[in-house]
């Protein structure tokens, strides 16, 4: 934490500290999480994008900041805003995308809810990435490959989508043969580009049942919580899978891995101890990593397989975007007695922090 931010934090008023996020996937949910334990709730939107947060929902909001768009939270002014309402601003995806990490890190004078030099780990490209600390945890992750010549088996290749740079553009390929097939198909249709594709990830596909694992890690308790698990909607692959085996072969279409929506899903009970152990291993190679390690909320996204062993191909540093887990997950039921969703959890933790005088534990 910045001597700029440690100075804000203590001078904080707790009676009128702020819970912001960027209007965008998941801050309904962090909105809500606040509201729940009394804070009052700010919310970043985009011309054009504001009608969810500042119309369909406004109950959930007490102060709305409308810009131009997402990347200009970086100025003066709008900084001002935010410090001038105490806020508490909660990174989702869509901020460290449109912000951008060096902004965030350098430029972002507000107090974060998490690390926020952790963030950068989500990308593939950055040292001491989340496939570094995943290898450091010990935690098992599918085989990759540097090269498209060493594919041997089925694999998925992971490239940015063209124009969307949140979204990525899967595809499968067994041999080099495939590869050079699928991508070229892909190129030409305008889904994705020459220059992404070269620094697309191969990696082995895992057959297994897909499970996203949500988790908070509390740096007041030195206790991990399980907030539930999810899966992804995704188009147009959901539509192509919901048709019979002939159609699908006769459509011959690339198929698309865009992320529409979740679904709430549940583990069996005796293997939940293995998901556990995954997320205490990488909160302690995280501390070590990355000083004060993994704040808050986090995701291990992977499948578990038929010999019944969790591999994790992607980390969310950060909110991850799983708004069903509160309403079908058991699992905070069963440890505080209620329904606790994401955005609640948070709101917790920062309510503790502040009756402990201890809000620079939580906060970068």
């Amino acid at each position: 934490m910045t001597d700029k931010i440690k100075k804000m934090v203590r001078e904080f008023n707790p009676k009128k500290v702020r819970i912001g996020v960027l209007g965008s996937h998941s801050a309904l949910e962090i909105a809500s999480g606040a509201k729940q334990e009394k804070f009052e709730t700010v919310v970043v939107c985009e011309k054009g994008r504001e009608k969810t947060y500042a119309k369909y929902y406004k109950n959930l909001f007490d102060h709305i900041i409308v810009l131009d768009k997402f990347a200009d939270i970086i100025d003066e002014k709008n900084l001002k805003k935010l410090n001038s309402l105490n806020t508490i601003f909660v990174p989702n995806r869509s901020f460290a995308v449109y912000t951008g990490y060096e902004n965030i890190e350098e430029k972002f004078t507000v107090p974060l809810m998490g690390n926020r030099y952790m963030l950068r780990t989500e990308e593939r490209n950055t040292p001491k990435n989340q496939l570094y600390l995943l290898k450091k945890a010990g935690i098992l992750t599918p085989k990759t490959f540097k090269s498209p010549d060493e594919i041997d088996r089925l694999s998925i290749v992971k490239v940015t989508e063209k124009g969307r740079p949140l979204e990525r553009a899967f595809f499968y390929a067994s041999s080099p043969e495939e590869y050079e097939k699928q991508s070229k198909e892909r190129i030409r249709k305008g889904l994705i580009s020459a220059k992404d594709l070269k620094h697309a990830i191969i990696e082995e596909y895992v057959i297994g049942a897909k499970f996203n694992a949500n988790f908070f890690w509390s740096s007041m308790t030195g206790e991990i919580d399980l907030l539930g698990f999810d899966r992804r909607i995704q188009t147009d692959l959901d539509g192509v899978l919901d048709l019979p085996a002939a159609e699908q072969l006769e459509l011959s279409i690339p198929t698309q891995n865009i992320e529409i929506g979740h679904q709430g899903a549940t583990m069996r009970e005796s293997q939940l101890e293995m998901v556990f152990d995954a997320a205490e291993r990488f909160v302690n190679t995280c501390k070590k990593e990355y000083p004060p390690g993994m704040i808050g909320l986090f995701a291990l996204q992977g499948a578990v397989t038929k010999d019944l062993k969790f591999y994790v191909f992607d980390v969310s540093p950060r909110v991850p975007g799983c708004p069903c887990v509160e309403p079908t997950s058991p699992y905070m039921k069963y440890k505080y007695g209620m329904e606790v969703g994401p955005g609640r959890r948070v709101a917790m933790e920062i309510k503790d922090a502040m009756k402990e005088g201890r809000l620079s534990d939580v906060l970068t």
